[in-house]
């Protein structure tokens, strides 16, 4: 028998669209609890839905373990779970009655949570723990297991009582995290992990985070958890950890997954010294803001500390549209920061969206022109997604209609009336891609013919996908054309029309 059995909601399985990359990471916000409870001195076991087959095979993790208490603790560093997908709220769902069932005490945490309090409730959760976890969960396990406290005393706490929810006062976030213990790394099924990386990509990432928050205001970001509180790591606790997971885990690349890495001015060149003087250097990507990356010599101490990749919100081509969101960086910075990113042999990742409201068939060209112009090494796409709590949801909330989540990553459903209808968009989500690994292809082939002793499998598989995407493309240009043909008041007068109507000077972009 043991204290406490904890758990997520994110199923990799569930998303077929992620299931497909097959780029696992273990669930480090849970792992941060598990270490939390376990210095608590409570005995803990680990459920790890990210490589489960299904909700039901909490089952017999149950019956084995025999737990008083059952945490769905969701990693609040997994954009994924941010994103409140509704088939992992379903496997929450069902995770919680599975436990209750057992006679299990329910506890959960996580973005979805703190927005759907009175749904976890009605499905079995007992508790729902609001903003950073880790001290709620420590004061209410000394509550439940050693009958310490009083639940109403507790902040950062939603519970039923008397056929209503209370909720408690808000918790201050932590503002030293080096207080934390470094995630139960011992918990998680590494070489299972290892595998799955290994047989896919042909090499191991693992994740760590250095701060907690993000102090921007970027209008259509959730911030349920921290608000606008940025907290950061010390260096030297960093580099402690990495040499921590050298030593057990034995990565060959790490994944800086924090909503900004080295915000706190000095940091990048600090986390450099320290990396370098601790022979820790590990190959790592990390998120970034492009009006960041462009300051003194952070991009080259980026790549002193072994950086190799940096994803950057790009989000759109558009300054238009990039004011309207709130961003605070500019189409110029984004062109700037590709530029000395690649001038330091650093890969380049662009988040880009589609679909904010406003956006024209002249704003998708300007960021159409921007990726051909920066050559991003990789993009993600969305589309503009109304969370609760975001002044873009207060915006748009009276135009939702009952869809208010996607159901997993690939849904790509724009929930709101648009300037094109959703299936343009999933649509210019192909196109997009395909038009960057044409040009990326396009590039292969002119430094082959310069240099042929560049040629090799990689470069061949490069250039042969350029050709498929060039013979592809025109159908599916023809597809978003007729897409984007105006069929509603609010398209026709939005100023929307086919995608390749632009004037002539714009269609370069497109041809």
């Amino acid at each position: 028998m043991i204290d406490v059995l904890l758990t997520h909601s994110y199923f990799l399985r569930f998303d077929p669209k992620e299931f497909e990359a097959m780029m696992p990471y273990p669930p480090l916000g849970t792992l941060y609890a598990a270490s939390v409870a376990r210095r608590r001195g409570y005995s803990v076991a680990l459920f790890d839905s990210m490589l489960a087959e299904r909700e039901a095979d909490i089952a017999p993790m149950i019956s084995f373990h025999q737990p008083r208490v059952v945490v769905i603790y969701d990693d609040d560093f997994n954009y994924l779970t941010k994103m409140c997908l509704t088939r992992m709220r379903e496997a929450a769902f069902r995770m919680a009655r599975i436990s209750k069932d057992a006679g299990c005490i329910v506890i959960v945490h996580g973005s979805d949570p703190v927005d759907h309090i009175e749904k976890y409730i009605e499905n079995g959760a007992d508790f729902v723990i609001c903003g950073e976890g880790e001290r709620t969960l420590e004061e209410l396990l000394d509550l439940l297991l050693r009958e310490q406290g009083n639940p109403t005393t507790i902040p950062g706490l939603a519970f039923s009582a008397g056929g209503r929810v209370h909720r408690t006062p808000p918790r201050k976030a932590i503002r030293s995290l080096d207080e934390l213990p470094f995630p139960a790394w011992d918990l998680v099924d590494v070489e299972r992990y290892r595998k799955a990386w290994k047989s896919r990509h042909g090499y191991f990432s693992v994740n760590m985070v250095t701060t907690r928050g993000c102090p921007y205001h970027c209008n259509w970001c959730a911030k349920p958890l921290y608000g606008q509180a940025y907290n950061s790591r010390s260096v030297e606790n960093v580099v402690s950890e990495m040499l921590y997971l050298r030593e057990t885990v034995r990565p060959d690349h790490i994944w800086f997954c924090d909503d900004i890495f080295g915000l706190v001015p000095g940091w990048v060149e600090a986390f450099s010294r320290e990396v370098i003087r601790r022979s820790a250097v590990i190959p790592f990507k990390c998120l970034a803001r492009v009006d960041l990356l462009t300051k003194g010599s952070t991009i080259d101490e980026l790549r002193r500390a072994g950086c190799s990749s940096v994803w950057v919100g790009a989000e759109s081509g558009s300054q238009k549209i990039l004011d309207a969101m709130e961003k605070g960086t500019t189409v110029e910075q984004i062109r700037e920061a590709a530029r000395r990113l690649r001038g330091a042999g650093i890969r380049t990742g662009f988040f880009l969206q589609y679909g904010y409201p406003g956006e024209t068939r002249q704003d998708i060209e300007l960021t159409l022109r921007m990726i051909q112009e920066c050559r991003p090494d990789d993009i993600g796409i969305s589309v503009s997604y109304p969370l609760p709590g975001t002044k873009f949801f207060d915006r748009v909330k009276e135009m939702l209609g009952d869809k208010h989540n996607w159901v997993d990553s690939r849904d790509l459903d724009l929930m709101i009336p648009g300037t094109f209808r959703p299936e343009f968009y999933r649509t210019l989500h192909r196109f997009t891609h395909k038009r960057l690994r044409l040009w990326q292809g396009i590039d292969q082939l002119r430094a082959v013919a310069r240099r042929p002793w560049l040629l090799s499998p990689g470069a061949v598989r490069r250039i042969a996908a350029a050709a498929y995407h060039a013979l592809t493309l025109p159908a599916l240009r023809m597809r978003m054309n007729a897409l984007a043909r105006p069929d509603d008041k609010t398209r026709a007068s939005s100023g929307a029309g086919p995608l390749l109507g632009a004037p002539p000077a714009l269609r370069p972009s497109l041809n």
